[in-house]
């Protein structure tokens, strides 16, 4: 019987073959790859960067924010600062001036040098492509993992669209890439026996920054700490594991990722927002989300260095502010409630922004305050009444339903010429006050409790329709427990009582700090769409089901992924899905060969596949439970990482086969991805002409879904 030959016999039988050439040798080279893919992203990303002329969706918001930060003017957003401070600064550099306004999409910038700011976001995105590639190789070891990854990303032109444009996202997404490439970066170090020496405090350094810079453009970047956080517990597993290391070294280790993955990030979080606030240190329209307090450190805001009478007195006229965060000025105007909205009289609401109709008058609830009387102090429990200064009608309620809230009470403006009737009485609670105490100007949270109802003025914090100009619900509530029927007077016009000056009022950076999370928090929970604009679900996204509109022009710009990757991603996080139990079914029952080199590589990849996938799933799931208002473009970063599991996948499938089969394979699937790219590039550089529906349009044919809209 002839004897088996050797592996290694085989081995050098298939080494001693003539090898075919072929144009794939050049993909066996990791620089040689990673040169193309940076060449074809430069090209691919740059290209018409400064088209259209004209603001494009969100621009609107970031490219108007930039402009406030250039100028130093105080404004609210639901974002923490660092990316709109980079496009403030890349706008700055590069000749912008601050004065466009970026009122609204299609308007022409006419001159404005916006070039550089979208340059900037734009090569942010790009680098997502070439560090992906470096983020699968070193997962894997693979320059074709590798390269099928990167270009997943690269020849996506929903990425494409994007990155091209003055937002936040593609400057998100930089940073979480970074942060899982310097992730990765530290595993390999620690693998390689380089624990502790330069290179591994540099990635962990640069790791604990990128993070740090994640969460501080959105606060979807969590995400991405969440899975470092993972991925560290897993490593430290790993370390604590290895036998012919003292538990000391286990130890050394977490002290130096607590240092430089918690203590560093949340050092430079903080040190973000105090460049922030130091920065915009002049009053603007975002003054009234915040407390009177917050407000006195706002140059040109009415309480900054401001000299107001310390005691609230009869007869003053004040302005009253919601003591809750984000809590609005208590307002009315000359519109009634509409019918079926309780009572036809004047409304009354919390608006957020300055105005001459948050001003009212104190008054005696059974008299005028007259010029001569002596001045009296407001004081814990005494009765007024609340006369609305422009209007000259009263704070008033009944026992009629709310509009929105039907358990509390209709409050209105009631009477003409400051004369009502006996519901406009309120009596002032000082909260935690006492007998006689004095009611003081910003400091002193009050409640106010109607005298007949036994309710407390409150907000709901519900937004009421076109009709009450979207504005919040002001009520009654009769239980006197509500935390959001607290206020404070911030505003204090009285001219008979000495005036102090509020600036020893004025709160520390912490205390700032603190609140702009609190409003930043709530303001991120309440967002709602504007009317018209396109929202979507988060099962709408993975398979592409609807885009969105950048430019709705005669040059229009459409956000939609490329849907054949899109769809096979979703096929490949099936495969992998079943790869890995079948995988864990051959482990369990002992059929792997350990010391097989194949094996070695194969678990190297699920190990890949598996990381990737949580991040997938990180960056995907949360926003399942999320009540605000979602978009389409919330779903590229865990795009980002399915295509990196592509990738992965791809090479796991495709090693184990002949050469030539393999190349053919990569070359079928590239020229799919390729052709794809190029039917479907104009929805990113831009389309002219008719639309897709119609037979002569350049995209005719190619609207696949009835939901795409292009």
């Amino acid at each position: 019987m002839k004897e088996k030959p050797s592996e290694d016999q085989v081995k050098k039988k298939e080494k001693s073959r003539p090898q075919r050439k072929s144009i794939f040798i050049f993909f066996s080279n990791k620089w040689t790859v990673f040169s193309i893919i940076l060449l074809l992203t430069v090209l691919t990303r740059f290209y018409k960067v400064t088209e259209p002329d004209h603001v494009c969706w969100d621009e609107t918001h970031f490219g108007k924010m930039g402009s406030w930060y250039i100028n130093r003017t105080f404004f609210f957003d639901v974002h923490p600062p660092l990316g709109k401070m980079l496009i403030a600064l890349s706008g700055k550099l590069t000749g912008y001036n601050g004065t466009y306004p970026f009122e609204k999409p299609g308007d022409k910038y006419n001159g404005t040098r916006y070039e550089g700011m979208r340059i900037f976001c734009t090569t942010l995105g790009a680098l997502i492509v070439p560090m992906s590639y470096d983020i699968v190789h070193d997962l894997t070891r693979s320059v074709q993992a590798a390269f099928m990854a990167s270009a997943y990303i690269l020849l996506d032109v929903g990425m494409i669209t994007l990155n091209q444009y003055i937002l936040l996202d593609p400057i998100l997404m930089f940073f979480m890439t970074a942060s899982v490439l310097g992730m990765v970066k530290v595993t390999k170090a620690t693998e390689e026996e380089k624990s502790f020496t330069r290179i591994w405090w540099f990635w962990l350094l640069f790791t604990g920054m990128m993070l740090a810079c994640t969460i501080s453009v959105k606060f979807v970047g969590l995400f991405v700490v969440l899975l470092v956080g993972l991925h560290t517990v897993s490593d430290l597993w790993n370390v604590l594991g290895d036998l012919a290391k003292p538990v000391s070294f286990t130890v050394k280790q977490l002290i130096a990722r607590a240092m430089t993955l918690i203590i560093w990030p949340a050092l430079l979080y903080m040190f973000f927002f105090y460049i922030h606030l130091e920065i915009l240190n002049r009053s603007g329209n975002g003054d009234g989300f915040y407390s009177s307090a917050f407000q006195s450190k706002l140059i040109g805001n009415s309480l900054y260095n401001a000299s107001m009478p310390r005691y609230v007195a009869y007869g003053a006229e004040v302005t009253i502010k919601n003591h809750k965060t984000g809590g609005g000025y208590l307002h009315s105007h000359y519109h009634l409630y509409p019918k079926g909205a309780g009572a036809r009289q004047q409304q009354i609401t919390t608006y957020t922004h300055k105005d001459e109709n948050n001003k009212w008058r104190v008054k005696y609830y059974n008299k005028d305050v007259n010029q001569g009387d002596d001045v009296e102090i407001l004081k814990h429990g005494q009765l007024v009444r609340l006369e609305h200064v422009p209007t000259r009608r009263n704070l008033h309620s009944h026992p009629e339903q709310a509009p929105l809230t039907k358990k509390h009470y209709q409050v209105t403006g009631y009477g003409e010429n400051g004369t009502g009737d006996a519901n406009d009485v309120w009596k002032v609670l000082i909260v935690g006050g006492r007998e006689d105490q004095r009611v003081e100007t910003v400091t002193t949270s009050l409640m106010f409790i109607h005298y007949l109802q036994n309710c407390a003025l409150t907000t709901s914090g519900k937004q009421l329709p076109k009709w009450g100009f979207e504005q919040q619900e002001v009520t009654c509530n009769p239980n006197l427990r509500d935390s959001s029927a607290q206020w404070n007077v911030e505003d204090n016009e009285f001219g008979r009582l000495p005036k102090v000056n509020f600036e020893v009022y004025a709160p520390g950076f912490l205390s700032r700090f603190l609140e702009s999370h609190a409003v930043m928090i709530q303001g991120n929970a309440g967002l709602k769409p504007k009317e018209g604009e396109v929202t979507s679900q988060p099962w709408q996204w993975p398979i592409n089901y609807r885009g969105q509109f950048f430019s709705g022009s005669a040059y229009r710009v459409y956000l939609l992924g490329n849907p054949i990757i899109w769809w096979s991603n979703l096929v490949f996080i099936a495969l992998f899905l079943v790869l890995f139990v079948i995988s864990a079914i051959r482990h369990e029952r002992g059929y792997e060969d350990s010391t097989n080199p194949d094996n070695e590589s194969k678990w190297r990849s699920l190990r890949a596949g598996t990381w990737l996938f949580a991040g997938w799933l990180l960056h995907y799931l949360p926003f399942w439970a999320m009540g605000r208002v979602l978009y389409f473009h919330h779903y590229f970063p865990a795009l980002i990482f399915n295509s990196m599991l592509t990738g992965v996948v791809f090479n796991y499938l495709t090693h184990r086969l002949p050469i030539w089969l393999r190349q053919t394979l990569l070359g079928a699937s590239l020229g799919v991805l390729g052709w794809s790219f190029v039917k479907f590039a104009p929805l990113a550089y831009g389309m002219v002409g008719p639309s897709a529906g119609e037979a002569n349009s350049t995209m005719n044919g190619l609207k696949w879904m009835e939901s795409w809209e292009f």
